[in-house]
């Protein structure tokens, strides 16, 4: 996955929940876009869940993308 990749989805009119497929099989959803943020370069990821905790990541350890149609996993 790329910068632009990432960038594009985040940023969609209407936005659009989405899931992050990592390259170890592990997935983070994104039901807002206040949910992400990314460092300045873009290489470095911050996801916020809805129980308050947060997942730092390298963006080239994401192996995919996947748009929810508005079905973000509730728990994740």
């Amino acid at each position: 996955m790329t910068i632009e990749q990432l960038s594009t989805v985040h940023h969609a009119q209407p936005f659009q929940p989405f899931r992050l497929h990592m390259a170890n099989g592990r997935s983070l959803d994104v039901s807002h876009p206040d949910f992400l943020s990314r460092s300045p370069s873009g290489r470095t990821v911050v996801v916020h869940k809805r129980d308050e905790t947060f997942e730092i990541f390298d963006m080239l350890l994401v192996a995919s993308i996947e748009t929810l149609n508005g079905k973000a996993d509730q728990a994740a």
